[in-house]
């Protein structure tokens, strides 16, 4: 079981890589993202007021900004898919989902200026920083809610082993991506735009299944 756990993960995290990761300036915008997610993992047990701001201030937006602005979406001819095909197979969350994720991430903050209690959670604010302390309040359970959303709708529309997975690898990302982008921002400033190796990188992982 354990077995099969652990190839499922590094499928989930090959098929992640080789489909959403051409783009040098994603994988460099990933390896900041991954820096700063560690950060914030750090600060959750110290200050999660903190590890919310830099989660998302920082991590998303630089790792999301690289799917939506740098990464190719038109056919691609290493893995013969089109863009559509990979978003509809996508396990997590497509580009999609990410917009309806990333609207209730920046929305949020609005309920809170309407209702400074949230419907009773809060106290009022009285200053910026207490609304700002409460904001982030407000997109740690973002965060948190969105990955168990996703989590528990893969227990339904596939089941529970590819949801358990897949939280797990969203977990560990930041972890996989230091180690497979760590070069990504040196190749980016000697020019190269898109990774050349992802088909060599393929191959290997078949002889190696």
């Amino acid at each position: 079981m354990i077995q099969n756990f652990l190839q499922e993960l590094r499928t989930q995290r090959w098929d992640d890589h080789r489909y959403y990761h051409h783009s040098r300036i994603n994988q460099s915008l990933h390896f900041v993202s991954a820096l700063s997610f560690l950060f914030a993992y750090v600060m959750l047990f110290f200050d999660p007021v903190v590890s919310a701001l830099v989660g998302w201030l920082v991590s998303m937006t630089s790792r999301q900004a690289g799917h939506f602005f740098f990464e190719p979406k038109g056919y691609d001819h290493v893995n013969e898919a089109t863009h559509e095909h990979k978003e509809e197979i996508k396990v997590g969350y497509n580009l999609q989902r990410k917009v309806v994720l990333m609207a209730i991430w920046a929305l949020s903050p609005m309920v809170l200026y309407f209702d400074p209690t949230l419907f009773g959670l809060f106290k009022p604010w009285a200053t910026f920083a207490d609304f700002t302390r409460q904001v982030a309040k407000i997109w740690l359970a973002v965060g948190i809610g969105g990955l168990l959303f996703r989590t528990v709708h893969l227990f339904f529309i596939r089941d529970v082993e590819t949801g358990l997975v897949w939280m797990t690898k969203i977990i560990t990302d930041p972890f996989n991506d230091l180690k497979l982008y760590h070069k990504a921002p040196l190749f980016l400033m000697k020019g190269e735009l898109i990774d050349p190796g992802l088909h060599l990188v393929g191959e290997l992982e078949e002889k190696h299944a």
